[in-house]
Order: structure tokens, then sequence, then C-alpha cells
């Protein structure tokens, strides 16, 4: 009896030493490891190598030391999401035994659970980059825009349960929600609904939520699978303030219990979390430019906020710095043009150095263009209500009609008008939109006019076919970028502006192509990743000769360079397909598809969301201006921060694109106020479906020199 009660005394003393061995354990550890997307060749330009000598780990249990909540932070998308895949296991690590994850290959948790002991299970990267409709991997994909629209239900129209617990498959097997673990998933899948808001929606087809639903689903359904590790790539992106503030209250439910634990890549005009303890600062060219804990990497800051060029690499600044006339210290630089939150959430970058670094200086003056002022309707809703079954899901409220309480949406967009649509997530704001361009079935029983006429025929007057009135609009949105090709190149991506669908073949005359080829020189950085500065430092050389009157030797060479830049070539837009490009290189190509043609309306919903914030506001100076203004990077350590100048090509009078012009309409959705273009003038919010309130209309402040048009949208 005693050398039993020995021997199990001894075999339980060793198995709780072990098992406080094991925890002890890194989950991922990363020891002086390089990275590369393909097999790593000699002299193979087209594979960079990404986190040269990276050094990192996670510890797997908190207790055992100080918790290590990690941010990773950068301008790139790519580098942050290339980050994310390397901690998940993905591409090639040299040498190949640097890179392990011992807590989850040790035998003690590998016996366990062996499920979630691979890399890929155990941590879980949820990505907000929608690849084919709603939900990517849902099983409810969608073939066209209009389907998430249509109230019939397919057998392949799974439910946001159906989702969450894994049955999107037509004979879905019952092993991933009853892995003898039914009772405990079961509470995590109450706790998870409800915590994200998502209770009520669970019976509805994952393809009609919108993109904050959609958003708060993944995170769930990553959720789901009770993960070690849990990545997420810019969560805050395309949801609406409220929204923000309960993901990231619950962000911080999970980073304090540590299960699971959480990393997040953010954009350095994100809000940072308090909660966040450890940064990692990547640079444009995938290295690691600052690592350690917040507060040390916070006193580091300041040093690297000097205003330098955003765009040009190391190699390149020399070059910047002689096309001024002065030599910058050369500094890797941090986003200079770093983005307050929406409200006090957490601290930004540049917040927490407001008084150390430039500030963001733009010349409002120029990008507020004054619309021609007509009464000629481009949209016309009088009424409008949505519903699908009992569920209303817009125009639930009563509106003071000419002086009249009217139900459902009465609204009105004239010829030249700017406005803005901002609403809580499922508010309607996307519905909207697709009934203006048609891709709402109920588009042809509701009081709806389209550039003055309805869908329906009436007597002696055909009805407008939706090519007919998609040829008037230029779109750009997360829908659109859902469902967009892949595997056109650049170029055919922004001719498809001339095309009826994203297949079809555009009929382009000789001045189209000439549109084209201005539009991806001025966007070559942004388009091109083997492009050089050479672009960026012939403008700014043009901008020296800024001066009236030009003698003639100044004019002379103002045409030599002009010529230079017009005769630059751009094949690259032939060869380079749409999916090599960068998230945000994409968002570009998607907005000059909407913008190049020139179209009546132009409807950008959160066009700008993915892109860093200078290329963001490059592009809404193009919005306005075109290549009249050039939005001019700062040049050294001396130069203030980024601000508007007059183009060369505008004094030779060879602009080839204007910007938005005064007979054009715009409606623009964002939930983030930086990303509004200041071209906007009139706002409507939506209020929360269902609710009965009323829908509320304004207009914003032009100088917007405070928070207080933004605060005035959101009623708070």
């Amino acid at each position: 009896m005693r050398v039993s009660a020995f021997l199990s005394f001894s075999t339980a003393s060793k198995t709780s030493e072990l098992i406080k061995a094991v925890r002890k354990l890194p989950i991922v550890q990363i020891q002086n490891a390089t990275f590369f997307k393909r097999y790593p060749l000699p002299d193979d330009v087209s594979n960079p190598a990404w986190f040269p000598d990276l050094a990192f780990s996670i510890p797997s249990d908190p207790s055992t030391s100080e918790p290590e909540r990690w941010a990773i932070i950068s301008r790139s998308s790519t580098a942050k999401t290339t980050f994310l895949e390397v901690l998940q296991g993905q591409h090639f690590c040299v040498p190949p035994t640097a890179r392990s994850y011992p807590y989850l290959s040790s035998p003690t948790v590998n016996l366990h659970n062996s499920y979630t002991t691979l890399p890929a299970r155990a941590i879980q990267y949820v990505g907000f980059y929608s690849k084919s409709g709603a939900l990517g991997d849902s099983g409810s994909k969608g073939a066209y825009l209009s389907a998430r629209y249509e109230s019939r239900r397919e057998s392949t129209d799974f439910s946001l349960r159906d989702y969450l617990e894994g049955n999107v498959s037509l004979n879905p097997s019952e092993e991933l929600f009853q892995r003898g673990e039914k009772g405990r998933q079961q509470r995590t899948f109450d706790d998870v609904t409800l915590r994200l808001n998502l209770a009520s929606l669970l019976e509805l087809p994952v393809g009609n939520l919108s993109n904050g639903q959609s958003c708060r689903a993944r995170i769930a359904k990553a959720l789901m699978a009770k993960p070690e590790i849990l990545l997420l790539d810019e969560p805050f992106m395309g949801l609406d303030p409220p929204t923000i503030d309960m993901i990231s209250e619950f962000l911080d439910y999970l980073a304090c219990k540590s299960d699971p634990r959480i990393i997040l890549a953010l954009r350095p005009q994100d809000p940072l979390p308090e909660w966040v303890t450890h940064i990692v600062y990547l640079d444009l060219e995938g290295h690691v430019a600052l690592k350690g804990e917040r507060t040390e990497v916070m006193k580091a800051l300041p040093t690297w906020l000097r205003p330098s060029l955003l765009h040009l690499k190391k190699r390149e600044l020399k070059l910047e710095a002689e096309a001024v006339d002065e030599v910058p210290t050369l500094q890797p630089s941090i986003d200079p043009q770093i983005s307050a939150p929406l409200d006090q959430r957490g601290d930004t970058l540049e917040e927490k150095y407001a008084g150390q670094a430039p500030q963001r200086q733009m010349d409002l003056s120029l990008l507020n263009i004054q619309p021609e002022s007509s009464n000629e309707a481009i949209v016309e809703m009088n009424g409008v209500k949505v519903q699908y079954g009992d569920r209303q899901v817009l125009g639930s409220w009563q509106q003071i009609v000419d002086g009249e309480p009217k139900h459902g949406l009465w609204w009105t967009v004239s010829r030249g008008q700017r406005w803005g649509i901002f609403g809580p997530n499922g508010s309607g704001k996307t519905t909207i939109l697709s009934l203006i361009c048609s891709d709402h079935p109920q588009t042809y029983s509701l009081p709806i006019k389209l550039f003055g006429q309805s869908r329906l025929p009436t007597p002696g007057r055909p009805g407008k076919s939706i090519f007919d009135i998609q040829s008037n609009i230029g779109h750009s949105s997360p829908e659109v970028h859902a469902f967009f090709p892949r595997n056109v190149t650049v170029r055919q991506t922004i001719e498809n502006a001339w095309a009826n669908t994203f297949r079809g073949k555009p009929m382009l005359t000789h001045e189209n192509d000439v549109v084209i080829d201005a539009c991806l020189r001025w966007f070559e950085y942004e388009l091109n990743p083997q492009a050089s500065s050479t672009d960026a430092i012939d403008i700014l050389q043009q901008q020296k000769l800024q001066k009236e009157p030009l003698s003639a030797w100044s004019k002379a060479k103002l045409q030599r360079l002009l010529d230079k830049y017009t005769d630059r070539d751009v094949d690259w837009a032939d060869s380079l397909l749409f999916g090599e490009l960068s998230t945000g290189a994409q968002r570009v190509a998607l907005l000059l598809r909407a913008l190049i043609k020139k179209p009546d309306l132009v409807i950008l919903d959160e066009a700008f969301s993915g892109m860093d914030s200078y290329t963001r506001d490059k592009c809404m100076t193009f919005l306005a201006h075109g290549e009249k203004i050039i939005l001019s990077p700062p040049t050294g350590a001396r130069q203030l921060p980024k601000h508007q100048l007059p183009t060369a090509l505008a004094q030779a009078g060879r602009i080839v694109i204007s910007g938005l012009e005064k007979r054009q309409a715009l409606i623009c959705i964002s939930h983030v106020k930086e990303e509004v273009p200041s071209v906007v003038t009139d706002w409507m919010c939506l209020p929360e479906p269902n609710e009965g309130k009323p829908v509320r209309f304004g207009r914003t402040d032009k100088s917007r020199t405070d928070n207080t048009w933004w605060n005035e949208i959101w009623n708070v």
C-alpha cells in the first residue's frame, strides 16, 4: 500500500513538474530568421527578404512572466499581413530551424488535444479584406453583386449560425461542433455571439450581413476554434464608432484573460488600445524598424517621426536630397501623418507625441471647390422602404416633408452635390447604394427615379436598363473589391470603366487611352511595386519652376521635364495583375476605375480604407483636382509635412485629368473622418435599424478645424 501510494505521489509530482516545464515553453519562437514568399534563388530580385534576422517569441503561459500583448504597426498592409502569416507558419524560413513552436509540439499538449496543436489551427488569422462575397469561407460566396439583396433563399444560403458552427457544406459533418466538447462549445458560442452583438443575426443568411457585421462574424468564427493565438489584421477597418468601441472592449476582455492571446495589426492612424504592452513597427521595405515594450518604443518614436518622403526607400533619399539642394539626416521613417482616433478609445502614435512632431498641414481651401448649382435630380427617393418579409432594413421612420410627416426615406441628390452617408453598421447605407446602382431587385418596385426616370417603362418612354444606369455611375466599394476578378492586369482594371461587366470588353478610343496612361503615370509608385522614385523627384523639380514670369531658359527646361514625364513607359501595367497588388494598391486601382470615365455620379463606399495616409490624401487631392494639384511629400528634416502645390502640368497647360467636375455628383460612405473627402458638403446619418428614430441631415463645416462636424454627424 505504501509503495503504491509512493509511486502515485511520485507520478503526480513528475506530471506536475512536466506540466510546469511545458507551460514555460513559448508558443512561437523565431530566432534570427529571414523569410521569403518563395523559395529563395540567387539574383531573384522579385522575391525580396522579409524581416531579416527576426527574433520574436510569444510565451505560452502569461502568468509565468509579464504579459506580452503585441500590436504590429505599419503603413504597409502587405508588411503587416506578411508578419502575421509568418507567425502562423507560412512562407519560407531561412534557416528552416529558426522558426519553431515548442509549446504546440510538446508531447503533453499533443496528447491533450492533438486537433489544435497544428500552427494553422492553434494560431487563427482573421483578415478583413473579403475575397469572395461577405464571408469568403462561408460556403455562400455568391456569383454577382445583387445576390446579397435577393429575398429568395437557396440551399447554399447558409445562416450565420451555420457559418459559426462550421456547417457550410451540403453534407456537413458533426465532428467540428461535437468533438466531445459540445457543452463547452455551446458556452463559447453563446458568450461570443452575445459579446459581439450577433445573437439577433444568427438566422440571417451570411450573404445578407453588412460589412461591419461580417467583420464581427469573422472574429466570432475564429474564437469558436479555441485558438491559442488570435491574429487580427486591421480589425477596426470599416466599422462605425460605436462598433469600434464594442470590439475594443471585447478585445480588452480577451486580452486580460489571455484566452486567446491577441495580436493586432494596425495602421498608424488606428486607435492603439490601452492593453497593448508591446509594439513592432515595420517599415515599407519589410524590415523591423522598432520592436519592444510599448513605453520603450514610444520613447524612440520622436526621433523616427522626422518628416521624410513617405514612399521613397532608403537608397533613394539621397537623390531626393539633391533635388531640393539639401542633405537631410537620413532616418528610417514612421508616418508623420498619423490621424487622430475617432474618439478617446486610445492614443495613436501622433497623439502621444503631438507636441514633438510637426502636425498635419493641409491647405483645405484648395480642396473645397464649389459645385455647380443645379436643380437637375440624379437620384430621387420618395418614401423608400426596403424589407425582407417582416424585417425592415431601410425606411422604418417618419420624415417631415413639406411640413408633413411621411414614412420612408425621402432624399434627392442633384447634379453637382457632394453627399456623405453615415450611420451604424447594418443601418442600410450599402442598401441605398445598391438601389442607386440597380443591383437591388427592389429598385423596380420602389418609388425611385434615377437620372430623371424610373426603372419601369412609362407610356411613350421605355425603361432604363441596368447597363444604361451603371454606365453613368462610377462605383468603388468593398463589394466591388470582393467580386472583381484578380487575373486581369492593372490596365484592364482601369479600362473596365468603359465595359458593362467585370469581364466585358471595353469600348475604348485614343482619348481614353491617353487618360488611362495619365492615371498610370500619376499613381505609378502606388500601383507598381518595382517603381522607383524618379517620378516623384521629377514632379518636385517641376515645382521649383513655379515662379512667374518664367524665363525662356526656364520654359525650355520645364518643357523638357514635362516631356520626360509624359513619355514615361507604362507598359508595366500590361503585365502586372490586379491580384498581385497589395490591398491598398487594389483600392487605388478601383478608385481610378470609378473616376476615370467622368461619370455623372461617383459612389465611393469606404473607397479609401486599406490605404496608408499619404496615398489616401493623394487620392483625395486627385479626386478634387486631378493633375492640377500635387500633394508634395515632406523632403527633409527641416521641411514641413505634406502640402498642396500647383503642378508644372497646370502651368504649362498640359492637364489631361482635371478632377471632379462641377456637373458631377458625389456620394461617399465612410466610418473614419480622415477618409471623408473635403469636397463633401452635405451629409445624411441613418439611424439604428428598426429603432424608429428619424434620419438626420446636415452640412459639414468647410474648415473642419476640429471634430465638431464629425461629432455632430454621430450625435456625440
